[in-house]
């Protein structure tokens, strides 16, 4: 790592905590404490208000903070990719905010790292989600989020179509494929339904709430319980 880097990252480690030892710092930087104690002594020499000293630990004082927005290279790089691997298999709401969100982040990078990322030689063909099934992905985490009963017309691995009213508990992504955990009202047990199989669905004008035996934290052990 280059001393730069390092005092980047030495900063936001002390930044992220109430008090930093030398040895902890030293052990995230893979360092020696000897180094840390020379760069924070140098940090301070910069005017960095870093409180504390050898053996007590460090921390910034009081009314000090950075920008809410810092980033490495390699820390932009890798949310460039996630967002532009993300936007291809998020439903259409999740994939705008993702480009929102990187819009902000390039635009407080400097010119030289904005460039390198926008650059970046990893791209993701247009080969994710179709687009109805990504607006029923929508419908569904939506629903699980405000916990909506949805109906679902859904067509099973055999073509055999059913209609089915279930509390969706929350949606699962296997690859290339999305599905919904939910309790299913209709065979009062838990169901998975592929989104690409879902041919309609409909909220509901009632919500649910948590009933012992019918939570997602039940349905992941009933899962490990069977899968061990």
């Amino acid at each position: 790592m280059r001393r730069a880097d390092r005092l980047f990252a030495l900063v936001q480690l002390i930044r992220g905590r109430r008090l930093s030892t030398a040895a902890w710092l030293a052990g995230r930087l893979e360092v020696s404490p000897r180094t840390v104690y020379r760069d924070v002594a140098d940090l301070q020499a910069q005017g960095v208000p870093i409180e504390g000293e050898a053996g007590v630990g460090y921390r910034f004082g009081r009314g000090f903070d950075l920008p809410p927005l810092m980033f490495t290279a390699d820390e932009a790089r890798a949310l460039a990719v996630a967002t532009r691997i993300a936007q291809q298999w998020l439903d259409p709401a999740l994939a705008l905010a993702a480009g929102d969100a990187m819009s902000r982040v390039l635009s407080v990078l400097p010119g030289v790292v904005r460039t390198e990322v926008e650059k970046m030689p990893l791209l993701v063909p247009p080969l994710g989600l179709k687009p109805g099934v990504a607006r029923v992905l929508q419908v569904l985490r939506e629903a699980a989020q405000t916990r909506t009963v949805l109906e679902l017309d859904y067509r099973d691995v055999n073509e055999q179509p059913s209609t089915r009213a279930v509390w969706p508990l929350g949606c699962f992504f296997w690859g290339k494929v999305w599905t919904l955990a939910a309790w299913c009202e209709t065979r009062q047990a838990f169901r998975s339904f592929r989104a690409d199989r879902i041919q309609s669905v409909r909220p509901l004008p009632r919500r649910y709430a948590d009933e012992p035996g019918k939570t997602l934290a039940d349905l992941l052990r009933q899962y490990q319980a069977e899968h061990p």
